[in-house]
């Protein structure tokens, strides 16, 4: 995702006796910007997996030079690929990250007091996230705190199924850190079209599953709803043009999102009455 940001200066990486019983699981596909900047910032952990999906970038040369176990594998979903890392990891801890997130000293220094904190631990914890766009950390819009549980015990967390919007899922409480973890999310117009493209596929296609419907006059009045909902009343607007971006950006996913299950419906529509014809 975003290239050049993030990006921690060179550090000694830890010896063995200074990493923690930790695993971090990490899946790829076309990763080698981020990547690097990623696995700087958890060379704490003892063991860190990554399933990746097909990458012809370097992003497994970058992970095996980084002493990563990497498993390539064909691509199920969101929270299926997670879920095939999570079950490869070994330690006791399993901390679930994404390439383009980083993990800041004081994020390291929160995971190293909850694993040394033993059986007084929690089964899980939740991070809040500083979500970074074209240069600019993003307050409003629901992008912060943007909480997310991703800190876990080895077989107490699971990923959700669904193939978009995956989440951790713990079993037993999951208690709230302050430390965050910082995402350099996609800044590249031209990416983020692709992105759109193939999230509102994945979304549309899992409504229609779920047996709802649209038109494409409802997909319309939803993404000016969305635009108005996060310009306006999440107040976008005080995040500059990266809020203006982010608001349309956001808006023109919903539109095909259900423009997109509104030709699903029509498919389905149109065969039903081939069959009775």
């Amino acid at each position: 995702m975003v290239a050049a940001t993030g990006r921690q200066e060179p550090v000694q990486a830890p010896t063995m006796e200074e990493k923690i019983p930790l695993s971090v699981a990490i899946i790829t596909k076309n990763e080698a910007a981020n990547l690097p900047g990623c696995l700087q910032s958890i060379a704490f952990a003892r063991q860190i997996v990554v399933v990746d999906s097909g990458s012809d970038d370097g992003t497994l040369e970058i992970a095996r030079g980084f002493g990563c176990e990497v498993f390539p594998e064909p691509w199920k979903g969101f929270g299926a690929q997670k879920q095939a890392a999570i079950d490869r990891c070994r330690e006791p801890w399993v901390l679930v990250l994404d390439a383009d997130e980083r993990i800041p000293p004081e994020t390291q220094a929160a995971i190293r007091a909850v694993i040394a904190a033993g059986e007084g631990a929690a089964p899980g914890y939740s991070f809040p996230r500083k979500n970074f766009f074209q240069g600019r950390w993003i307050r409003h819009m629901g992008w912060w705190p943007d909480r997310i549980t991703r800190l876990f015990r080895r077989g107490r967390g699971r990923m959700t199924q669904a193939p978009v919007h995956e989440a951790v899922e713990v079993t037993g409480a999951v208690e709230a850190l302050e430390a965050p973890i910082e995402h350099y999310t996609e800044g590249r117009l031209s990416e983020i079209l692709k992105k759109i493209d193939r999230y509102s596929t994945l979304a549309a296609e899992e409504a229609f599953r779920e047996g709802r419907r649209s038109s494409v006059w409802g997909a319309l009045a939803r993404a000016e709803i969305t635009f108005l909902q996060n310009y306006v009343l999440r107040r976008g607007f005080l995040d500059g043009r990266q809020g203006l971006v982010l608001s349309v950006t956001d808006a023109v996913n919903k539109f095909f999102k259900y423009a997109k299950l509104s030709e699903l419906n029509r498919r389905k529509e149109g065969s039903e009455e081939e069959r009775k014809g």
